[in-house]
């Protein structure tokens, strides 16, 4: 349960009239405006808050969050709203602050591979001016044309490229941030290598905005790949998996970038109609992987990936493979892999995100099925993810309602405990699965994180209940 003073209904007229000084005409949205929107782009229900605040820069930020501490005013950061932990849902005492009016590119700089942005800036929009300039910003996920730079910080973004990249949070170079009170933390540092004291940016990314409110980031770019093969193999036995990253990654020579495992049922779906996409492999095979490299030349590195190919079909590790001869080709590999909306045909359907140790994935997968069959009988388990970095995402419709989401929850998460695995790999905790979170972290972490959140934000203002309960006096 939420504890924690909020501004009552007499106080809020006053406080908006405040925020509105702030931001000015069309900067403060109430009723319907609010209302309307709906409170993610996965979802259908509309935002509950009070108020969307909308700022135009980091000084009118650090204004609005000031008044909020000082009146013990609750409020919820917004970036894109995709994320799937309900780590952005709001109350109706709550105020929204929405980064969606800070959404300027401010600097690229090609020489020391950087780009400044505000937190509102649409992740597709910085790849493309990345790529525009001839380099690369490697983050990549299925919303990346509705999600923010802000948000992906926030949530320490995966997506499709972490094997190679690594997460948001190896992609950021400095940040600001503004505190509960309103003070402003600028850390905008442009080097890679800068071990002079605490680096503070972490304390803003994967925290949910419970600690402050990113507004803008420097953010690393890498060159642009002068190739980029793209390869879907068929494969009989989950043991192979392993043995199989193994061999393509030490032949393709620090290149591989993707390994995202499609298990059979969730094949199917994606390439069976009502799906856009047609099966390039056969639909029986168990388990199916998009292989991605990025590389410098174009010919070498075919005949590296070809070579590759051949030596794991000689080991009897694959049983089928296709390869992507075009763009075209490599984007429609890709489009299966990204249509994971095609599970929605199954409702009610939960979807979950859990890392692991890849040693542990195979028995892992089977018990989180034993369970489901045992407490549903009838089932559905759309599994794939990015297996190279140990995450597994489940698209599970069990049950007739949303009664049977808890009873789906226990059946995986429960097996995390004993294989010291993550009940979120990449996308937070939220509302969605912070009473699960001794799961994953012991009862010092948690406790050192309530200290954090306390120091940062005595009054437990920003982003209420999520991740943990806070008892803000």
């Amino acid at each position: 349960m939420r504890r924690y003073r909020v501004v009552g209904r007499n106080g809020m007229g006053d406080l908006l009239v405040q925020l509105e000084n702030v931001v000015g005409p069309g900067g403060v949205l109430t009723g319907d405006d609010v209302h309307s929107r709906a409170s993610g782009i996965w979802r259908s229900d509309g935002i509950k808050a009070s108020a969307i605040v909308r700022p135009r820069n980091t000084k009118e930020v650090s204004q609005i969050l000031r008044i909020c501490n000082e009146m013990s005013q609750s409020v919820v950061p917004h970036g894109g709203l995709t994320g799937l932990v309900e780590s952005a849902i709001t109350e109706t005492e709550d105020v929204a602050l929405s980064l969606e009016r800070m959404d300027q590119v401010e600097e690229i700089n090609v020489v020391d591979r950087t780009i400044t942005v505000e937190s509102g800036v649409i992740l597709q929009t910085v790849q493309e001016v990345a790529e525009n300039s001839g380099l690369m910003y490697p983050l990549d996920i299925g919303a990346r044309g509705s999600s923010t730079v802000g948000g992906n910080i926030a949530t320490n973004a995966g997506g499709n490229r972490v094997l190679r990249y690594g997460m948001t949070r190896d992609m950021v170079l400095g940040l600001e941030a503004v505190l509960a009170d309103g003070t402003v933390v600028s850390s905008m540092n442009e080097m890679i290598k800068n071990n002079a004291g605490y680096d503070l940016k972490q304390l803003f990314i994967g925290t949910e905005g419970s600690l402050g409110v990113v507004t803008r980031a420097v953010l690393r770019l890498r060159e642009q790949p002068r190739s980029q093969e793209t390869l879907l193999v068929a494969v009989d036995q989950f043991e192979q998996l392993p043995e199989l990253l193994k061999i393509i990654d030490g032949k393709l020579g620090g290149t591989l970038s993707a390994f995202e495992v499609m298990w059979n049922e969730f094949y199917r779906l994606v390439t069976t109609e009502p799906a856009q996409q047609k099966p390039p492999l056969d639909q029986t095979y168990p388990y199916y992987v998009l292989i991605e490299a990025m590389g410098g030349d174009s010919e070498t590195d075919r005949a590296r990936l070809e070579s590759a190919l051949t030596e794991v079909f000689e080991a009897g590790l694959v049983q089928d493979a296709v390869l992507a001869e075009n763009e075209a080709q490599r984007r429609e590999l890709w489009a299966m892999r990204d249509d994971v909306e095609q599970v929605n045909r199954f409702e009610p359907v939960f979807i979950y995100d859990v890392s692991m140790r890849i040693s542990k994935m195979h028995d892992y997968v089977d018990e989180v099925n034993r369970r489901l069959a045992a407490s549903f009988g009838e089932y559905q388990n759309f599994t794939f993810g990015h297996i190279g970095d140990g995450n597994i995402h489940f698209a599970i419709s069990a049950g007739t309602d949303s009664e049977a989401h808890h009873e789906v929850n226990c059946c995986v998460y429960e097996p995390l405990r004993s294989i010291r695995g993550s009940v979120s790999a990449e996308h937070g905790v939220g509302l969605e699965k912070k009473r699960y979170l001794d799961i994953s972290r012991t009862d010092e972490e948690v406790h050192l994180m309530r200290s954090l959140k306390s120091a940062l934000d005595p009054k437990g203002i920003l982003n209420p209940g999520k991740i943990f309960d806070v008892h803000a006096v």
